[in-house]
């Protein structure tokens, strides 16, 4: 079975589907036949969501309890993927309170949803690789929990809230894994203190690229990449819930790069672009290193990732110039989930 076949008629809630990742998210399962409903904020303009859709949905804080139970009981979901999330590390240091009640008390609204519901037989909730205690290691699920800043903090909270009701409501009845994926790249992502958006924008506006940390190494990784394992995970869960757990989602070796090493690749392909190494006004604290390791996610479904940073890279470029220039960006965006299938066969 490919991995969207699973989906075809079936009914799937995305929550945070105007997000990056759930634009995309919602995208590939409406063209896979699914059922989809989504549960977020208003788009951003430009946004994969707010031009290419995917979905029907409604506007929605993750935070509204009522509102979110009359959304599962309206549209009885079979499988939920959770992105509804305050995503930005940044965002975290200068607003902690609204952090740690949309990434935690949200997470917690969705689990209720799910266990007072009862028709939701596989659950995905997104966190970070940033949940684990830091380290230069490349870190395998078993790593101690953590999370420095409020960001990374509140989702590492969302993770001890999901184990709790995995354990103590939803065996038997809900498969339910979390995802700790890397940084993911690619076509269509506008969000605000994220590298390659940052990079687009200095680049319109002939710029400099100002990166903060260039030194910093991160597992960037496409988009697509994650998205199939996502698919993968919630599928392959919903037939054999005892393969429900954590997994980590991060690129080969490759793909661990450094930022600076990344904004070049960014230059070259874009054209004319340069950047300069410039500290944050408000220095605060980043851990020099990310790594993660996969190899449960491969050992267990056998998944490998089919791009590279490279070519995330290249399609945001691509995606960019082909916006600006007035294209059809909803047949783009199919086109480039058409070859994304093709190449996983």
């Amino acid at each position: 079975m490919h991995i969207l076949d699973f989906y075809r008629g079936r009914r799937v809630l995305v929550t945070g589907h105007t997000g990056f990742k759930g634009g995309w998210l919602v995208r590939m399962l409406a063209l896979a036949g699914a059922k989809v409903y989504g549960y977020a904020l208003p788009a951003r303009s430009g946004s994969v969501f707010a031009l290419c859709g995917g979905c029907g949905g409604e506007t929605g804080d993750i935070r509204d309890f009522s509102r979110l139970r009359a959304v599962f009981s309206d549209f009885r979901p079979e499988v939920v993927f959770h992105l509804a999330a305050q995503p930005f590390v940044l965002e975290g240091y200068r607003s902690p309170r609204e952090t740690y009640e949309v990434n935690g008390m949200g997470t917690v609204n969705l689990l209720e949803c799910i266990r007072l519901g009862g028709w939701v037989r596989s659950a995905l909730l997104v966190t970070t690789d940033k949940v684990y205690a830091e380290s230069q290691d490349a870190l395998a699920e078993d790593a101690p929990l953590g999370g420095y800043d409020p960001y990374a903090n509140s989702k590492s909270w969302c993770e001890l809230a999901a184990a709790c009701y995995g354990r103590c409501y939803l065996q038997g009845k809900t498969a339910l894994s979390v995802m700790r994926a890397g940084n993911a790249l690619g076509a269509g992502d506008n969000g605000p203190d994220r590298i390659l958006p940052d990079c687009i924008r200095a680049a319109e506006r002939g710029e400099p690229i100002e990166v903060r940390n260039p030194a910093s190494v991160r597992p960037y990784q496409h988009v697509l990449d994650v998205l199939a394992a996502y698919l993968t995970v919630a599928w392959r869960q919903a037939e054999d819930p005892s393969l429900a757990g954590a997994y980590n989602v991060g690129p080969g070796a490759s793909g661990c790069l450094a930022t600076g090493r990344l904004v070049d690749l960014f230059c070259a392909e874009w054209g004319g672009a340069s950047w300069v190494s410039r500290a944050p006004a408000e220095p605060l604290h980043e851990s020099p290193a990310l790594r993660l390791n996969s190899d449960k996610l491969r050992r267990t479904f056998g998944f490998r990732p089919r791009r590279t940073a490279e070519d995330a890279v290249r399609d945001a470029v691509a995606w960019e110039k082909a916006r600006l220039a007035g294209a059809d960006m909803v047949r783009l965006a199919d086109s480039l989930l058409t070859q994304y299938r093709e190449q996983e066969g």
